[in-house]
């Protein structure tokens, strides 16, 4: 029990002391000597919010209409959108304002010190030529860098950027358009293109270019290569908000902030149910906080990543010290989800106050890599989270797609779950190891899973603490578990 306390004890005071580090704030570092109870580790939470720097802007307003911008069907505002955003950003910043009305558009690029602020009524609706997304840029596509279509939002090392308002985002992606690029799948409802107008080719290239070493400058998949691009990524980006905004039929993932720091997502409607429309997937990033937020998706709620395979241990940044509070989550693969794309690490991960139930959405709390993927896990924090209806609560998987097939085991630890409480589900628990590496440290306390179809599978796990859990009625004890 001693060794327990002093090694939980140093994974917090590592944890902060990271965390003062990557924030530069004196006033944190009186955290790095508190003990290691289960309310300290929420202190390191609030830390996290306090820490993450907000944009401010100047007082002046840049209408896109003044510059050309016409709400009319067939117009392309491209360009004076672009030059509204350059007349902002040289007078020192402030707000470009998108008006009532939809106006059509290719890819936006942001520069520091905007805020593209989209009015009530107001709509961008973003053109499915992929010829509007080019010349390609440097970009992160399923965690491997490559030059790539512009995402339809797009900042590229920027400080203080913004895309704030009432208005709506619209990628106009659909089962003729985008979509399809994914080629044949379970559930598509699109038409099947030939395999030559599809993703994988691309995607296999890609995936052999990172294994080989080749340089992201030369990876080139825009044109001809039908990666779709995703809807807003600020990459390499410090002070980054998005607030109030609803976004639609995405090409891609949604929300995809890339090595960047101090990112708020705000009060944001994620609604899409395209292929891999991921609603938010911070990426490498470092004090992210994402709080009032509605997810109703065609992949995961929100996935924290960093970098598949060779390409994230050879940026080797994790994604860390990240907050998610007071969301809900509807359809999706996850409601919470950390991987698959996660060689590069994740740690000081917390989640509160989240309300999850449909019975489109596949898992609650989930965690998915392989020994291809590895990746070190660390501090997961979840507590006060209600979830209705779900396939599977809670799922830790080491066999994810490739499963055991790679030189690279992931590390797993110090997983944090409380007061969490589940109406009906397939499985409470689907919690899978390895032999060789198994998870460690699992905390389950005042947990209530209350219709369960089917009993718990925990395989190759070190230390796990059940505190107050109940199954359907009935205490669950370790003796209750399917184990090896």
């Amino acid at each position: 029990m001693i060794a327990r306390r002093t090694f939980i004890k140093s994974v917090v005071a590592t944890a902060v002391a990271g965390l003062v580090s990557g924030c530069g704030r004196n006033e944190m570092a009186s955290a790095s000597s508190a003990p290691a109870a289960g309310g300290t580790r929420w202190k390191l939470a609030d830390e996290i919010r306090r820490s993450v720097r907000q944009v401010a802007f100047a007082d002046q307003e840049f209408v896109i209409t003044d510059f050309g911008a016409k709400a009319e069907s067939g117009v392309d505002n491209t360009q004076a959108i672009k030059q509204t955003i350059e007349a902002c950003h040289q007078a020192g910043g402030g707000r470009v304002v998108v008006p009532a009305g939809r106006f059509e558009t290719g890819a936006v690029h942001l520069l520091s010190n905007v805020n593209l602020h989209l009015q009530q009524d107001a709509t961008l609706a973003f053109l499915t030529d992929p010829a509007k997304y080019l010349p390609a840029v440097f970009t992160r596509w399923e965690g491997m860098e490559m030059m790539g279509y512009s995402p339809l939002i797009y900042a590229f090392e920027q400080t203080n950027v913004a895309v704030t308002g009432t208005g709506t985002l619209d990628g106009q992606a659909d089962d003729n358009t985008w979509w399809p690029w994914k080629g044949k799948n379970k559930h598509a409802h699109w038409r099947q293109d030939p395999v030559e107008l599809t993703q994988k080719p691309a995607r296999d290239k890609l995936q052999q270019q990172v294994e080989a070493g080749i340089p992201p400058e030369q990876r080139l998949h825009a044109e001809g290569s039908f990666l779709r691009p995703a809807f807003f990524q600020p990459y390499r980006c410090h002070q980054v908000l998005i607030e109030g905004v609803t976004i639609v039929n995405s090409p891609f993932w949604l929300i995809n902030p890339v090595l960047s720091e101090d990112v708020t997502v705000r009060g944001v409607t994620c609604r899409s149910h395209g292929p891999n429309n991921d609603g938010c997937d911070p990426e490498s990033c470092n004090r992210v906080l994402i709080e009032d937020c509605l997810f109703d998706t065609g992949d995961d709620c929100i996935a924290i990543k960093s970098g598949r395979n060779a390409d994230g241990r050879r940026v080797n940044t994790p994604c860390q010290n990240i907050l998610v509070e007071n969301c809900q989550m509807k359809d999706g693969h996850g409601g919470l989800v950390i991987g698959s794309e996660i060689s590069g690490g994740a740690r000081n991960i917390f989640m509160q106050n989240c309300h999850m139930s449909s019975p489109e959405l596949e898992r609650a709390i989930r965690i998915k890599t392989n020994s291809i993927r590895g990746g070190v896990i660390e501090n997961i924090n979840v507590r006060n989270v209600d979830v209705g209806q779900v396939k599977d609560a809670i799922v830790v998987n080491f066999y994810y797609e490739e499963g055991d097939a790679g030189s690279f085991d992931p590390v797993v630890r110090d997983i944090h779950i409380e007061d969490f409480t589940v109406e009906k589900a397939k499985h409470a628990m689907v919690i899978r190891g390895f032999d060789r590496a198994p998870i460690e440290n699992l905390l389950l306390r005042n947990c209530r899973f209350n219709q369960v179809a089917k009993p718990q599978v925990v395989e190759h796990v070190n230390n796990i603490t059940l505190d107050n859990v109940w199954v359907a009625d009935k205490p669950l004890t370790a003796k209750d578990l399917v184990t090896q």
